[in-house]
Protein backbone atom coordinates (compact mmCIF):
# COMPACT_ATOMS: atom_id res chain seq x y z
CA UNK A 1 0.00 0.00 0.00
CA UNK A 2 1.40 3.29 -0.78
CA UNK A 3 1.27 5.96 2.37
CA UNK A 4 2.62 9.18 0.40
CA UNK A 5 -0.01 9.48 -1.90
CA UNK A 6 -2.81 12.22 -0.23
CA UNK A 7 -3.74 14.54 -2.50
CA UNK A 8 -5.18 17.66 -2.10
CA UNK A 9 -6.53 19.34 -4.86
CA UNK A 10 -9.21 17.83 -7.71
CA UNK A 11 -5.76 17.65 -9.65
CA UNK A 12 -3.52 16.20 -7.31
CA UNK A 13 -6.40 13.53 -7.24
CA UNK A 14 -7.03 13.02 -10.52
CA UNK A 15 -2.97 12.52 -11.43
CA UNK A 16 -2.35 9.91 -8.56
CA UNK A 17 -5.77 7.91 -9.78
CA UNK A 18 -4.13 8.05 -13.59
CA UNK A 19 -0.86 6.87 -12.24
CA UNK A 20 -2.77 3.98 -10.21
CA UNK A 21 -4.81 2.65 -12.59
CA UNK A 22 -1.41 2.67 -15.38
CA UNK A 23 0.70 0.28 -12.67
CA UNK A 24 1.76 -3.21 -13.68
CA UNK A 25 0.13 -5.56 -12.94
CA UNK A 26 -3.35 -3.66 -12.42
CA UNK A 27 -6.35 -5.05 -13.89
CA UNK A 28 -9.38 -2.65 -13.76
CA UNK A 29 -12.52 -4.55 -12.49
CA UNK A 30 -15.69 -5.19 -14.33
CA UNK A 31 -17.40 -3.87 -11.12
CA UNK A 32 -17.11 -3.08 -7.17
CA UNK A 33 -18.70 -1.99 -4.50
CA UNK A 34 -18.64 -0.42 -0.86
CA UNK A 35 -20.46 -1.70 1.99
CA UNK A 36 -21.53 -3.59 5.13
CA UNK A 37 -21.11 -7.17 5.63
CA UNK A 38 -22.77 -9.13 8.60
CA UNK A 39 -20.99 -11.95 9.57
CA UNK A 40 -22.41 -14.86 12.20
CA UNK A 41 -20.31 -14.98 15.08
CA UNK A 42 -20.86 -18.88 15.67
CA UNK A 43 -19.07 -19.60 12.16
CA UNK A 44 -17.39 -16.58 10.25
CA UNK A 45 -20.33 -16.82 7.56
CA UNK A 46 -21.43 -13.87 5.68
CA UNK A 47 -25.08 -13.45 6.22
CA UNK A 48 -25.61 -10.41 3.52
CA UNK A 49 -23.59 -7.43 2.65
CA UNK A 50 -25.37 -4.46 1.83
CA UNK A 51 -23.68 -2.44 -0.52
CA UNK A 52 -24.22 1.50 -0.16
CA UNK A 53 -22.33 2.73 -3.37
CA UNK A 54 -21.87 0.43 -6.41
CA UNK A 55 -20.22 0.05 -10.03
CA UNK A 56 -20.29 -1.45 -12.65
CA UNK A 57 -17.65 -0.26 -15.80
CA UNK A 58 -17.78 3.08 -13.87
CA UNK A 59 -15.40 5.30 -11.48
CA UNK A 60 -12.26 3.78 -12.69
CA UNK A 61 -10.15 6.13 -10.69
CA UNK A 62 -12.00 5.02 -7.49
CA UNK A 63 -11.48 1.35 -8.02
CA UNK A 64 -7.92 1.60 -8.32
CA UNK A 65 -7.61 4.32 -5.20
CA UNK A 66 -9.61 1.56 -3.22
CA UNK A 67 -7.52 -1.15 -4.85
CA UNK A 68 -4.03 0.04 -4.04
CA UNK A 69 -4.73 0.39 -0.43
CA UNK A 70 -6.23 -2.81 0.03
CA UNK A 71 -3.32 -4.41 -2.12
CA UNK A 72 -5.62 -5.72 -4.69
CA UNK A 73 -4.43 -5.99 -8.36
CA UNK A 74 -6.22 -7.94 -10.23
CA UNK A 75 -9.33 -11.09 -9.95
CA UNK A 76 -12.64 -11.17 -8.11
CA UNK A 77 -12.04 -10.59 -4.04
CA UNK A 78 -13.26 -8.95 -0.30
CA UNK A 79 -11.54 -6.85 1.67
CA UNK A 80 -12.35 -6.25 5.82
CA UNK A 81 -11.77 -2.49 5.65
CA UNK A 82 -10.29 -1.58 9.61
CA UNK A 83 -9.83 1.82 11.05
CA UNK A 84 -6.90 2.61 9.53
CA UNK A 85 -7.48 1.70 5.91
CA UNK A 86 -10.65 3.94 6.21
CA UNK A 87 -8.14 6.73 7.61
CA UNK A 88 -6.20 5.98 5.03
CA UNK A 89 -8.90 6.07 2.16
CA UNK A 90 -10.44 8.99 3.43
CA UNK A 91 -6.99 10.99 2.95
CA UNK A 92 -6.71 9.71 -0.57
CA UNK A 93 -10.32 11.03 -1.52
CA UNK A 94 -10.23 14.20 0.81
CA UNK A 95 -10.08 16.57 -2.58
CA UNK A 96 -13.78 15.33 -3.20
CA UNK A 97 -15.50 15.70 -0.19
CA UNK A 98 -17.81 18.59 0.34
CA UNK A 99 -16.98 19.72 -3.26
CA UNK A 100 -20.74 20.20 -4.48
CA UNK A 101 -20.74 17.39 -6.15
CA UNK A 102 -22.18 13.87 -4.91
CA UNK A 103 -19.87 11.15 -5.10
CA UNK A 104 -21.36 7.76 -3.52
CA UNK A 105 -18.59 6.01 -2.96
CA UNK A 106 -17.11 9.08 -0.80
CA UNK A 107 -20.34 9.20 0.92
CA UNK A 108 -20.56 5.67 1.80
CA UNK A 109 -16.68 5.61 2.82
CA UNK A 110 -17.00 8.28 5.36
CA UNK A 111 -20.27 6.75 6.67
CA UNK A 112 -18.64 3.57 7.30
CA UNK A 113 -15.57 5.49 8.95
CA UNK A 114 -18.51 6.91 11.34
CA UNK A 115 -19.23 3.29 12.03
CA UNK A 116 -15.93 2.39 13.27
CA UNK A 117 -15.91 5.13 15.85
CA UNK A 118 -19.32 3.77 17.14
CA UNK A 119 -18.31 3.38 20.91
CA UNK A 120 -20.52 0.12 22.99
CA UNK A 121 -23.15 2.03 23.95
CA UNK A 122 -23.81 3.58 20.81
CA UNK A 123 -23.96 0.22 19.52
CA UNK A 124 -26.19 -1.25 21.97
CA UNK A 125 -28.87 1.71 21.72
CA UNK A 126 -28.65 0.54 17.46
CA UNK A 127 -29.42 -2.87 18.81
CA UNK A 128 -26.53 -4.30 17.34
CA UNK A 129 -25.36 -6.23 20.16
CA UNK A 130 -28.90 -8.09 20.40
CA UNK A 131 -27.98 -10.20 17.61
CA UNK A 132 -24.25 -12.64 17.51
CA UNK A 133 -23.49 -10.82 14.43
CA UNK A 134 -20.55 -8.62 13.75
CA UNK A 135 -20.69 -5.60 11.47
CA UNK A 136 -17.48 -5.22 8.31
CA UNK A 137 -17.17 -2.33 6.57
CA UNK A 138 -16.08 -4.59 3.41
CA UNK A 139 -15.34 -3.65 -0.63
CA UNK A 140 -15.98 -5.99 -3.16
CA UNK A 141 -14.40 -6.36 -6.78
CA UNK A 142 -15.57 -8.67 -9.51
CA UNK A 143 -12.94 -9.20 -12.14
CA UNK A 144 -15.52 -10.60 -14.87
CA UNK A 145 -19.57 -10.80 -14.52
CA UNK A 146 -19.29 -13.79 -16.96
CA UNK A 147 -17.71 -15.46 -14.38
CA UNK A 148 -19.01 -17.48 -11.19
CA UNK A 149 -19.08 -15.60 -8.03
CA UNK A 150 -16.44 -16.16 -5.67
CA UNK A 151 -18.08 -15.70 -2.30
CA UNK A 152 -21.20 -14.61 -0.38
CA UNK A 153 -20.45 -10.90 -1.14
CA UNK A 154 -19.64 -11.54 -4.28
CA UNK A 155 -22.93 -12.52 -4.83
CA UNK A 156 -24.86 -9.84 -2.85
CA UNK A 157 -23.13 -7.21 -5.29
CA UNK A 158 -24.62 -8.97 -8.49
CA UNK A 159 -27.78 -8.95 -6.65
CA UNK A 160 -27.41 -5.45 -5.95
CA UNK A 161 -26.48 -4.45 -9.65
CA UNK A 162 -30.12 -6.37 -10.91
CA UNK A 163 -31.93 -4.53 -8.84
CA UNK A 164 -30.49 -0.93 -9.27
CA UNK A 165 -30.80 -2.16 -13.20
CA UNK A 166 -27.20 -1.74 -14.03
CA UNK A 167 -27.61 -5.30 -14.90
CA UNK A 168 -30.26 -7.12 -17.02
CA UNK A 169 -31.30 -10.56 -16.24
CA UNK A 170 -29.05 -13.33 -17.01
CA UNK A 171 -26.32 -10.51 -17.07
CA UNK A 172 -24.39 -11.51 -14.21
CA UNK A 173 -23.25 -15.18 -13.81
CA UNK A 174 -25.18 -16.21 -10.74
CA UNK A 175 -23.71 -20.08 -10.84
CA UNK A 176 -23.80 -22.19 -7.58
CA UNK A 177 -24.74 -19.19 -5.63
CA UNK A 178 -26.74 -21.77 -3.32
CA UNK A 179 -24.16 -22.81 -2.25
CA UNK A 180 -22.31 -19.51 -1.31
CA UNK A 181 -25.17 -18.19 0.27
CA UNK A 182 -26.29 -19.08 3.98
CA UNK A 183 -29.93 -20.01 5.05
CA UNK A 184 -30.60 -16.96 7.06
CA UNK A 185 -33.45 -15.82 9.87
CA UNK A 186 -34.34 -12.60 8.55
CA UNK A 187 -35.69 -10.44 11.41
CA UNK A 188 -36.51 -6.66 12.11
CA UNK A 189 -33.59 -6.51 14.12
CA UNK A 190 -31.20 -7.49 11.04
CA UNK A 191 -30.38 -10.94 9.95
CA UNK A 192 -29.04 -13.73 12.33
CA UNK A 193 -27.75 -17.51 11.77
CA UNK A 194 -30.38 -20.04 12.27
CA UNK A 195 -28.93 -22.22 14.53
CA UNK A 196 -28.40 -18.80 17.34
CA UNK A 197 -31.62 -17.82 16.87
CA UNK A 198 -33.22 -19.73 19.32
CA UNK A 199 -31.34 -18.48 22.22
CA UNK A 200 -30.92 -15.25 20.85
CA UNK A 201 -35.23 -15.13 20.79
CA UNK A 202 -34.72 -16.28 24.51
CA UNK A 203 -33.08 -13.31 25.34
CA UNK A 204 -35.23 -11.13 23.45
CA UNK A 205 -38.65 -12.30 24.82
CA UNK A 206 -36.28 -12.41 28.63
CA UNK A 207 -35.58 -8.23 28.34
CA UNK A 208 -39.16 -7.76 26.44
CA UNK A 209 -37.20 -6.52 23.64
CA UNK A 210 -39.76 -6.34 20.47
CA UNK A 211 -38.69 -8.34 17.23
CA UNK A 212 -40.26 -9.54 14.04
CA UNK A 213 -39.18 -12.53 12.38
CA UNK A 214 -40.07 -12.05 8.11
CA UNK A 215 -38.65 -15.39 6.84
CA UNK A 216 -35.83 -17.87 6.85
CA UNK A 217 -34.16 -18.04 3.05
CA UNK A 218 -31.19 -17.67 1.43
CA UNK A 219 -32.72 -14.36 -0.08
CA UNK A 220 -33.63 -11.01 1.78
CA UNK A 221 -36.18 -8.61 0.38
CA UNK A 222 -35.63 -6.17 -2.30
CA UNK A 223 -36.80 -3.33 -0.24
CA UNK A 224 -34.56 -3.30 2.69
CA UNK A 225 -31.42 -2.98 0.52
CA UNK A 226 -32.72 -0.66 -2.02
CA UNK A 227 -35.49 0.80 -4.19
CA UNK A 228 -35.56 1.10 -7.72
CA UNK A 229 -36.42 4.30 -9.30
CA UNK A 230 -39.88 4.90 -10.26
CA UNK A 231 -41.30 1.15 -9.20
CA UNK A 232 -44.03 0.38 -6.88
CA UNK A 233 -44.36 -2.50 -4.83
CA UNK A 234 -47.17 -2.95 -2.78
CA UNK A 235 -45.93 -6.03 -0.72
CA UNK A 236 -42.36 -5.76 -0.16
CA UNK A 237 -41.94 -10.06 1.01
CA UNK A 238 -43.32 -10.22 -2.34
CA UNK A 239 -39.86 -8.87 -4.52
CA UNK A 240 -36.95 -10.66 -3.72
CA UNK A 241 -32.69 -9.05 -3.49
CA UNK A 242 -32.19 -9.28 -7.13
CA UNK A 243 -35.29 -8.65 -8.75
CA UNK A 244 -34.97 -6.05 -11.84
CA UNK A 245 -37.84 -3.62 -12.08
CA UNK A 246 -37.84 -1.40 -14.50
CA UNK A 247 -39.16 2.11 -13.83
CA UNK A 248 -42.74 2.73 -14.82
CA UNK A 249 -43.19 -1.29 -12.64
CA UNK A 250 -46.11 -1.89 -10.70
CA UNK A 251 -46.26 -4.67 -8.16
CA UNK A 252 -49.84 -5.31 -6.71
CA UNK A 253 -50.51 -7.34 -3.46
CA UNK A 254 -50.56 -10.90 -5.08
CA UNK A 255 -47.67 -10.03 -7.83
CA UNK A 256 -43.73 -11.75 -7.16
CA UNK A 257 -40.66 -11.37 -8.69
CA UNK A 258 -37.68 -13.79 -8.14
CA UNK A 259 -34.05 -13.01 -8.47
CA UNK A 260 -32.40 -12.36 -11.87
CA UNK A 261 -36.45 -12.31 -13.28
CA UNK A 262 -38.33 -9.12 -13.88
CA UNK A 263 -39.30 -6.48 -16.49
CA UNK A 264 -37.35 -4.08 -18.95
CA UNK A 265 -40.10 -1.27 -19.06
CA UNK A 266 -43.28 -0.03 -17.92
CA UNK A 267 -45.33 -3.14 -16.30
CA UNK A 268 -48.39 -4.19 -14.28
CA UNK A 269 -47.49 -7.55 -12.47
CA UNK A 270 -50.32 -9.09 -10.57
CA UNK A 271 -49.17 -12.65 -11.10
CA UNK A 272 -45.59 -14.89 -10.35
CA UNK A 273 -42.51 -13.57 -12.27
CA UNK A 274 -40.29 -16.78 -11.67
CA UNK A 275 -36.66 -16.84 -11.76
CA UNK A 276 -34.86 -16.13 -15.07
CA UNK A 277 -38.05 -14.85 -16.72
CA UNK A 278 -38.08 -11.28 -18.14
CA UNK A 279 -41.02 -9.31 -19.30
CA UNK A 280 -41.08 -6.82 -21.67
CA UNK A 281 -42.11 -3.29 -21.59
CA UNK A 282 -46.25 -2.25 -21.43
CA UNK A 283 -46.93 -6.09 -20.48
CA UNK A 284 -49.63 -6.99 -17.94
CA UNK A 285 -49.03 -10.50 -16.17
CA UNK A 286 -52.59 -10.89 -14.30
CA UNK A 287 -53.54 -11.76 -11.00
CA UNK A 288 -52.51 -15.51 -9.79
CA UNK A 289 -50.68 -15.87 -13.37
CA UNK A 290 -47.68 -18.04 -13.34
CA UNK A 291 -44.44 -17.97 -15.23
CA UNK A 292 -42.38 -20.86 -15.56
CA UNK A 293 -38.47 -20.40 -14.88
CA UNK A 294 -37.81 -22.76 -17.97
CA UNK A 295 -39.59 -24.71 -20.33
CA UNK A 296 -40.80 -28.10 -18.97
CA UNK A 297 -37.92 -30.96 -19.20
CA UNK A 298 -35.74 -29.56 -20.49
CA UNK A 299 -34.27 -26.92 -17.90
CA UNK A 300 -32.57 -24.63 -20.34
CA UNK A 301 -35.03 -22.79 -22.43
CA UNK A 302 -36.17 -19.27 -20.45
CA UNK A 303 -39.00 -17.91 -20.77
CA UNK A 304 -39.65 -14.38 -22.10
CA UNK A 305 -42.55 -12.39 -22.45
CA UNK A 306 -42.77 -9.39 -25.29
CA UNK A 307 -43.56 -6.03 -25.19
CA UNK A 308 -48.13 -5.19 -25.27
CA UNK A 309 -48.65 -8.62 -23.68
CA UNK A 310 -51.66 -9.55 -21.56
CA UNK A 311 -51.50 -13.06 -19.11
CA UNK A 312 -54.90 -13.07 -18.92
CA UNK A 313 -55.94 -13.56 -14.49
CA UNK A 314 -55.06 -17.22 -13.28
CA UNK A 315 -53.30 -18.11 -16.93
CA UNK A 316 -50.01 -19.63 -17.01
CA UNK A 317 -47.14 -20.67 -19.93
CA UNK A 318 -44.60 -22.55 -19.95
CA UNK A 319 -43.74 -21.15 -23.38
CA UNK A 320 -41.77 -17.70 -24.08
CA UNK A 321 -44.42 -15.19 -25.60
CA UNK A 322 -43.57 -12.71 -28.71
CA UNK A 323 -45.00 -9.06 -28.76
CA UNK A 324 -48.58 -8.28 -28.54
CA UNK A 325 -49.59 -11.43 -27.31
CA UNK A 326 -52.84 -12.23 -25.18
CA UNK A 327 -53.41 -15.41 -23.29
CA UNK A 328 -56.69 -15.98 -21.77
CA UNK A 329 -57.95 -16.16 -18.53
CA UNK A 330 -57.62 -19.19 -16.67
CA UNK A 331 -55.60 -21.09 -19.78
CA UNK A 332 -52.11 -22.72 -19.07
CA UNK A 333 -49.97 -23.12 -21.97
CA UNK A 334 -47.26 -25.36 -21.78
CA UNK A 335 -44.50 -26.69 -24.36
CA UNK A 336 -46.65 -29.40 -24.75
CA UNK A 337 -50.01 -28.32 -24.66
CA UNK A 338 -51.28 -28.99 -28.03
CA UNK A 339 -53.24 -26.15 -29.96
CA UNK A 340 -55.02 -25.89 -32.55
CA UNK A 341 -54.07 -23.42 -35.15
CA UNK A 342 -56.71 -21.71 -37.80
CA UNK A 343 -56.66 -24.02 -40.41
CA UNK A 344 -57.58 -26.99 -38.45
CA UNK A 345 -53.93 -28.31 -37.87
CA UNK A 346 -52.61 -29.10 -34.44
CA UNK A 347 -49.05 -28.55 -33.22
CA UNK A 348 -46.96 -28.49 -29.82
CA UNK A 349 -47.13 -25.30 -28.53
CA UNK A 350 -43.16 -24.98 -28.14
CA UNK A 351 -43.15 -24.68 -31.75
CA UNK A 352 -44.90 -21.24 -31.44
CA UNK A 353 -42.68 -19.70 -28.64
CA UNK A 354 -41.27 -16.59 -29.14
CA UNK A 355 -44.13 -15.86 -31.51
CA UNK A 356 -45.58 -12.09 -31.86
CA UNK A 357 -49.28 -11.00 -32.34
CA UNK A 358 -50.81 -14.38 -31.00
CA UNK A 359 -54.64 -14.81 -28.85
CA UNK A 360 -54.40 -18.22 -27.30
CA UNK A 361 -57.75 -19.24 -25.94
CA UNK A 362 -59.97 -22.16 -25.05
CA UNK A 363 -62.82 -23.24 -27.29
CA UNK A 364 -66.04 -23.16 -24.91
CA UNK A 365 -67.39 -25.62 -26.82
CA UNK A 366 -65.01 -28.32 -27.95
CA UNK A 367 -62.24 -27.39 -24.89
CA UNK A 368 -59.77 -27.16 -27.69
CA UNK A 369 -56.84 -24.74 -27.00
CA UNK A 370 -56.62 -22.56 -30.16
CA UNK A 371 -54.24 -20.02 -31.21
CA UNK A 372 -55.38 -17.01 -33.44
CA UNK A 373 -53.91 -14.32 -34.91
CA UNK A 374 -53.94 -10.57 -33.77
CA UNK A 375 -53.43 -7.54 -35.92
CA UNK A 376 -52.55 -3.98 -34.12
CA UNK A 377 -51.59 -3.78 -30.39
CA UNK A 378 -53.44 -4.82 -27.53
CA UNK A 379 -55.68 -1.56 -27.57
CA UNK A 380 -56.49 -1.41 -24.03
CA UNK A 381 -52.94 -1.35 -22.93
CA UNK A 382 -51.83 -0.96 -19.50
CA UNK A 383 -54.05 1.88 -17.74
CA UNK A 384 -51.37 4.83 -17.74
CA UNK A 385 -53.15 6.74 -15.12
CA UNK A 386 -53.77 3.84 -12.55
CA UNK A 387 -50.04 2.90 -12.80
CA UNK A 388 -48.55 5.77 -13.11
CA UNK A 389 -45.43 5.77 -11.38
Amino acid sequence: MSTDLRPTTPEQFAAMAARLRAREGYVEPAAFGIGIANIADADGSVLDTWFGAYSLNENFGSAAILADVLGHLDGSATYELDEDLLRELMHRFAPMIDDGQRHPNVEVLAALAGISHETPDHAQRNQVSLLPVQRKAVVTFIADLAEPPAGASDVYLRLHLLSACKVQPHGANLDGIFGLLSNVVWTSLGPCDVASFDQVRARLMASAQPCTVFGVDKFPRLVDYLIPAGVRIADADRVRLGAHLASGTTVMHEGFVNFNAGTLGPAMVEGRISAGVVVGANSDIGGSASIMGVLSGGGKEVISIGEECLLGANAGIGISLGDRCIVEAGLYVTAGTVVQLPDGTRVKASQLSGSNDLLFRRNSVSGAVEVLPRSGAWAEGLNAALHAN
